[in-house]
């Protein structure tokens, strides 16, 4: 695992696409934007599990599930493709203050 350290506004670029950015800290509590390409699925951790975890079951099931059993729940939004499509697919963009003299990247 490689473990960096940075501060609020700066940076990380995954590829040549994915860039993580830390838009503030407060106590024990990091505050992450994401800017990837829709293509590029990007879900938390335990969402992620949880869509993994749906596959297996209704690969196991062997049939498509009825539309009803396959509504997944992400973040207040509810829909047959919201786990595939990671709240169906829309990006949240925040504008986060800046220290002054400082611009929004």
């Amino acid at each position: 695992m490689l473990v960096l350290s940075r501060k609020i506004n700066q940076a990380i670029m995954v590829g040549d696409n994915v860039r993580i950015v830390i838009v503030g800290v407060d106590r024990d509590q990091v505050k992450v934007g994401i800017e990837a390409p829709r293509d590029i699925p990007v879900h938390r951790s335990e969402v992620y599990e949880e869509i993994q975890r749906s596959n297996r079951l209704a690969a196991e099931a062997g049939a498509e599930a009825p539309a009803a059993a396959s509504t997944v729940r992400l973040g207040g939004v509810a829909g047959p493709r919201a786990a595939a499509l990671g709240a169906q697919g829309r990006r949240r963009t925040t504008k986060v203050p800046t220290p002054e003299g400082r611009k929004n990247p």
